[in-house]
């Protein structure tokens, strides 16, 4: 199981729905909501186009660093 810890934090921080950040990312409000949960491992290019978006490293998203 993966699990991306900020990925919530992040998304909520930016009031922001899981249907936009799945709209952003090109992917849907469900698949979203299965890389928050962990049931599915997020692609690469999805991790890139968040931490750009939210102006964060992919270390950060993973929980990699602080």
């Amino acid at each position: 199981m993966y699990y991306y810890p900020r990925l919530r934090d992040l998304r909520e921080d930016h009031d922001l729905s899981q249907a936009a950040i799945g709209k952003l990312s090109g992917t849907t409000q469900q698949q979203y909501y299965k890389y928050g949960k962990g049931i599915q491992e997020i692609p690469a290019h999805h991790l890139i186009t968040l931490a750009d978006f939210y102006h964060v490293t992919v270390d950060y998203l993973l929980g990699r660093k602080g």
